[in-house]
């Protein structure tokens, strides 16, 4: 989301280095770009100046650490002003007891509201709760059959051992205009419902409108005075840009938010709405929607939005999410197998597929400090990994086991299996080696060494590494990475 914003901090903090001292006119400057490039990025007018003048009072004059050059002294003044301005954010659900807690979900049509009404219940799922989901729109088509689907999927695919619920009218679904106050009886009757399934929490999917208009804040209203929601979350569209930022400041003003829920976060948008909201309308972001599946909901941390705006990424959301997919017993196990050079197929096959449920390569990527501005501009095709997968299961167990077995007729067998090429395969058997060795010297290693060799991998040709096929392969063919010369002519005898 932040790709443009971050190549405009990255050439303002490059300029600014080899100084000895921050003065007045560069920093003035260097603002007058930051501010540009906040303007480009549809942030709000009052907040780019507001947040211009805080880093302006801070560097100006400033004397820059011994250990530190004026450039990372200036990421540093406006990391936290970043922070301060998306922040601070308690993204915890304060539970009541006895339940349920009850959270109300509005937002305008085509925000990702109903959606993000099944995310919120997957997220709670895998903490254990028990939720209801109830379809509160009455007049858009097919909104109470979304909701539904969504229900049952969460309940059959989301992790968790919490028990999910859903409570519908289906007989009161009317068309537009014609369905006014029976929301409210609907909300009211899966409030009664959740007390008597025990659930922590009720979920009410609220109806929502094109634009902001009185009908829709009436019937939003009534319901708030009918149940005096615990928690009530505005899901908007961060591709709105400055129109989400208006709309949350009117839906606040009628309803008193707790709360701003960002869909869409991993699109190519500017990203005005994630720096604007907070400012504009007082009320903090609590989650941002990474995507369409059901666990591509995260709690909204400022300082590690803010670490990836600025290139540094995002190590820590990485590492959470490779502890949610991989557990200690699992990665010590690993360890030792690398350790000892005893690493399978097997062992990369169950890596891939952690992979594939963190999320897209290229995002994971991305977390890393130093590769995302390298990866910025490299296609990738994640379907690599299908084909990868692909080959692995074609292998027989004792192939997986010792790939040095492969010869040509088993290459060829393990291809057709595949659907792939014999070059392929082999492609595969020797980056599988070179992974394999190199994981057994870095597995010897003391921490310090592992760290710098985890920072040379930020220097890396990572376009070679995609084996020139813009995909995340293992290895990739050697000779494709040649110089090409010219043939010399053949001199005539």
């Amino acid at each position: 989301m932040f790709g443009h914003l971050t190549d405009k901090f990255s050439d303002v903090f490059r300029k600014l280095s080899g100084r000895g001292k921050i003065s007045d006119s560069n920093v003035r400057d260097a603002m007058d770009e930051v501010r540009t490039a906040l303007l480009e990025a549809d942030v709000h007018y009052e907040v780019v100046e507001t947040f211009c003048a805080h880093v302006l009072e801070k560097a100006v004059g400033t004397e820059v650490l011994e250990s530190l050059r004026p450039g990372q002294q200036m990421i540093k003044i406006v990391y936290d002003e970043l922070v301060n301005l998306m922040g601070p954010v308690d993204s915890h659900i304060m539970y009541v007891s006895p339940g349920p807690t009850v959270i109300m979900m509005c937002g305008l049509q085509g925000s990702g509201k109903t959606t993000t009404c099944g995310k919120l219940a997957a997220y709670l799922k895998k903490r254990d709760k028990s939720v209801m989901l109830a379809a509160a729109d009455l007049q858009r088509p097919a909104a109470v059959t979304q909701l539904q689907v969504l229900s049952e999927q969460v309940r059959a695919e989301a992790p968790g051992n919490g028990q999910i619920h859903f409570y519908a009218e289906p007989q009161r679904v009317a068309e537009y205009g014609k369905a006014v106050g029976a929301a409210v009886t609907v909300c009211q009757n899966a409030l009664k419902a959740a007390r008597q399934e025990k659930c922590d929490v009720l979920i009410l999917d609220t109806a929502g409108r094109l634009h902001v208009n009185d009908e829709l804040m009436q019937e939003l209203r009534l319901v708030n005075q009918a149940l005096n929601p615990h928690q009530i979350y505005l899901v908007i569209d961060a591709m709105t840009g400055q129109d989400a930022v208006n709309s949350a400041k009117a839906f606040n003003e009628q309803l008193e938010l707790d709360g701003v829920i960002l869909t869409k976060f991993d699109s190519d948008t500017r990203g005005g709405a994630a720096l604007s909201v907070k400012q504009v309308t007082g009320k903090p972001i609590k989650f941002i929607g990474l995507g369409e599946k059901l666990d591509a909901l995260e709690e909204f941390h400022p300082e590690r939005i803010a670490s990836r705006m600025l290139g540094m990424g995002d190590v820590v959301s990485l590492v959470e999410k490779a502890q949610e997919q991989v557990s200690a017993e699992e990665a010590a196990e690993l360890q030792e197998k690398m350790a000892k050079g005893k690493m399978t197929m097997d062992d990369f096959l169950a890596q891939l597929k952690n992979i594939r449920r963190m999320g897209s390569f290229k995002s994971l990527m991305g977390m890393l400090p130093g590769i995302g501005s390298q990866l910025k501009d490299l296609p990738v095709d994640e379907k690599q990994i299908d084909r990868t997968e692909a080959l692995i299961c074609s292998m027989t167990p004792g192939e997986r086991k010792s790939p040095d077995v492969i010869d040509n007729s088993r290459r060829r067998r393990i291809a057709r299996g595949s659907g792939t090429r014999p070059e392929d395969v082999s492609h595969l058997v020797k980056g599988f080696d070179m992974v394999a060795q190199m994981s057994k010297q870095i597995a010897g290693m003391s921490m310090l060494s592992r760290m710098k060799a985890m920072a040379g991998l930020g220097n890396m040709d990572l376009a070679a590494l995609s084996g020139g096929r813009g995909m995340p392969q293992l290895g990739g063919n050697p000779a494709a990475n040649k110089p090409k010369f010219k043939q010399r002519k053949k001199k005539s005898r």
